[in-house]
């Protein structure tokens, strides 16, 4: 007989593992649902070179179940033993399958660890240890990983970085192993604080991890529209927290270490300070003042930008957007000219001008009136891109309840590149073109005087803050204002994360994410159910795996992974308080019966339902209630990408990303042709704008918040899944 060999657990054979341990994942298998069955496992292991399965074998192991206490599962994991295959193999082939019953059982072990690595904020230079110590039989190993990467020879129960550098900055985690079981310890977070240039010798000689401001905010002179940066830096262990203060007061958006508003106004002048405090202790920055000039930068010129998808047509030039409240037929007088906006805008000696305009512009066989407008003024980077040609029609997709202009299609996956507008809208009138559905019948038409190299991912400007445009801002924010992330613990132990995220001010995504569960529960999951009838939500598109399942695509890349996401509309008709039922559901080992808990969650009025705007509703003429350029809401809005540049808030946040816009629209009775759209391979249906009835023109912000975490908690959960089956080096 041949010695044994000691194996790592990357390499550890499957012949090895202890038989109750078999027999347990043999009794998942055989039980499991279609797609996660021992077959599935075996034509995931066939599929591997090296583990070959015959016709025969698979008939061998499915006869096992003739036998008084025969297991096909049993069978095929004693062949696959047999031929080779490792502990990791498994791990990776049951992922693939997506068993988290039978990874879970493989993951359960004994090992205890009973030393957890500290967060902690250090100086550069200095010699750090992360520690992290276990028991397990009949040994174990140590993996240190740095966010999801191996740390090279990280392979001691002690991490040592000496000396430690503002690289080293990041999260790290510890794998332990025991033969074929493996535990990750707690997320520990290192920041290293960087002094050059400057003398950090009060610091010297201070006993180990005690609490000390290493950086000071300083002072600042700013011109309205400036970025406002100040920063404090701070080391100890517990890891310092920052909490920012202006006038006695805490700063909503002020718990980092960095507080930055892109875009100063008068209201942000005052003094400031920063309170750190850990666990142990607290202290108080230096108090700073910030002064803000009102006289702007010679060189900061304001930018008009205005997005319009709905109906409207062109008659002798001029451009027509045709209110929903219009009525049948419709003349000029009833719509708004975008010509005159284009007057408005030079009125405010604007820098930069451009109109995205996502409608028709067939002539209005109803309207006979030649307006006499006001000659426009002879300037420069002015652009407008049309939908479509001249007299002809602009056509749009409707998928899973939504719908958006073949132009915004294209014109939102290049939205945020940083390229000269008229490129920019050359490469998006070329994917139009490569579109079968549209070939012939709708094509981009851009008009330009653009003299320098603008991008719609310029800096936003503008003037010094009237009464009209500090109301404005105001009620900006208010229809911004996100419910606060908030925790639900249920009896059975498990605790979920429910988060918040504003796609535009009266569409949001309410996430649902797992951040605690018991061992004994194998399986959970929480859905949030019980909505207004007021908002438009289909519950067939409730609760989904990705954003994009929801139909939501601009904030998918902000959101957290590993959730559940629901996508709620039309916020603005909201009359009441947002009050819903979020359902946990869950299962014990062994038990096929699904058991449940149920929690009623208010979260008040979010984003533009705070504004109470339905009860100013009203059908009077739409060029005097809804169409107004200082107008920044309406009853059937959805922000847009450039509407919102027209007005920019004087607090945006820093992580905030643009919207676009997606009108509800209701269609006549008009023939539609239904066609097969090759863009991504779906069937749509694809109406002209021509027929749609229900639009609306969007003046609203286009810098949304994203409600977002960097706790150790979300990293933990986003992470872990990528480090759980790594093979040990």
């Amino acid at each position: 007989m041949s010695e044994p060999v000691r194996s790592t657990p990357g390499s550890l054979p499957l012949s090895r593992l202890a038989e109750p341990l078999l027999r347990r994942l043999s009794e998942l298998l055989d039980r499991a649902a279609p797609g996660k069955g021992w077959r599935d496992l075996a034509q995931r292991a066939g599929s591997r070179g090296r583990v070959r399965l015959s016709p025969l074998d698979l008939e061998q192991c499915s006869l096992k179940v003739l036998e008084p206490e025969g297991s096909p599962s049993w069978s095929l994991l004693k062949l696959l033993g047999d031929r080779g295959c490792t502990v990791v193999e498994l791990v990776e082939f049951l992922q693939a399958l997506e068993h988290t019953e039978a990874l879970q059982c493989l993951s359960h072990s004994g090992i205890k660890i009973v030393v957890q690595p500290d967060s902690q904020a250090v100086l550069s230079g200095q010699v750090v240890k992360l520690c992290c110590w276990a028991t397990g039989h009949p040994f174990v190993h140590y993996q240190w990983f740095k966010q999801e990467k191996e740390v090279p020879h990280g392979n001691s129960p002690e991490l040592v970085l000496n000396p430690v550098n503002v690289n080293d900055s990041g999260f790290y985690i510890c794998r332990v192993n025991s033969e074929s079981s493996f535990v990750f310890s707690r997320w520990a977070r290192l920041e290293v604080c960087d002094l050059q240039g400057t003398s950090h010798g009060s610091l010297i000689g201070l006993p180990e991890n005690k609490l000390r401001i290493c950086i000071q905010p300083q002072p600042q002179n700013l011109t309205v529209g400036d970025a406002l940066v100040l920063e404090c830096g701070a080391v100890g262990n517990p890891i310092p927290h920052y909490q920012w203060f202006r006038n006695g007061f805490p700063l909503a958006n002020g718990s980092k270490n960095v507080y930055m508003v892109t875009y100063a106004d008068v209201e942000h002048q005052g003094t400031y300070w920063c309170h750190v405090f850990n666990d142990r202790e607290d202290q108080d920055s230096k108090k700073i003042e910030v002064i803000i000039d009102l006289q702007e930068q010679s060189n900061h010129r304001p930018v008009g930008l205005l997005y319009y998808a709905g109906h409207g047509y062109e008659n002798y030039g001029n451009s027509f957007m045709v209110p929903i409240d219009a009525p049948n037929p419709y003349r000029s007088a009833n719509c708004l000219c975008v010509q005159n906006i284009l007057k408005l805008m030079q009125e405010k000696e604007t820098g930069l001008n451009v109109f995205l305009l996502d409608m028709c512009r067939k002539r209005n066989e109803y309207d006979d009136t030649i307006l006499i407008l006001d000659a426009l003024k002879v300037t420069a980077n002015i652009v407008f891109g049309y939908a479509t040609c001249q007299g002809a029609e602009a056509f749009e997709i409707q998928q899973s309840g939504l719908a958006n202009g073949i132009f915004m299609k294209f014109l939102k996956d290049r939205l945020l590149e940083d390229k000269k507008i008229t490129v920019l809208l050359d490469e998006v009138a070329e994917d139009m073109g490569k579109c079968h559905l549209t070939k012939g019948k709708q094509a981009l038409e851009i008009r330009s005087s653009l003299s320098e190299k603008r991008a719609l991912t310029d800096p936003i400007q503008q003037t010094a803050s009237s009464a009209e445009s500090l109301a404005r801002n105001l009620q900006w924010a208010k229809a911004h204002e996100l419910p606060e992330s908030m925790y639900l613990e249920f009896k059975c132990g498990v605790q979920i994360q429910l988060g918040f995220a504003a796609e535009f001010s009266n569409v949001m995504i309410i996430y649902t994410r797992i951040v605690k569960k018991p061992p004994e529960i194998v399986v959970c999951r929480a859905y949030v159910t019980d909505f207004a009838l007021d908002l438009d939500v289909d519950p067939k598109e409730a609760n989904k795996g990705t954003p994009e399942e929801t139909g939501s695509y601009l904030v998918s890349k902000d959101l957290p992974k590993h959730c559940l996401y629901t996508r709620l509309s039309s916020l603005q008709k909201l009359r009441e308080h947002l009050i819903f039922t979020v359902c946990l559901h869950y299962e014990y080992p062994g038990i096929e019966d699904t058991m449940d808990e149920r929690k009623e969650v208010n979260v008040g009025k979010p984003l533009i339902a705070k504004l109470g705007l339905h009860h100013g509703f009203k059908n009077n003429n739409c060029v005097q209630t809804c169409c107004m350029a200082n107008n920044p809401f309406h009853n059937q809005i959805e922000s847009s990408p450039v509407a919102a540049k027209y007005y920019v808030p004087s607090h945006c946040q820093p992580n905030s990303c643009p919207g676009t816009y997606h009108p509800n629209r209701i269609c006549s009775d008009s023939i539609r042709q239904p066609e097969t759209c090759s863009c991504n391979g779906t069937s749509r249906v694809l109406p002209s704008r021509h027929e749609v009835l229900n639009y609306s023109p969007p003046v609203e912000k286009s810098n949304v918040p994203v409600e977002t975490t960097d706790d150790t908690v979300e990293l933990e959960f986003l992470l872990s899944d990528n480090l759980r089956f790594s093979e040990q080096q």
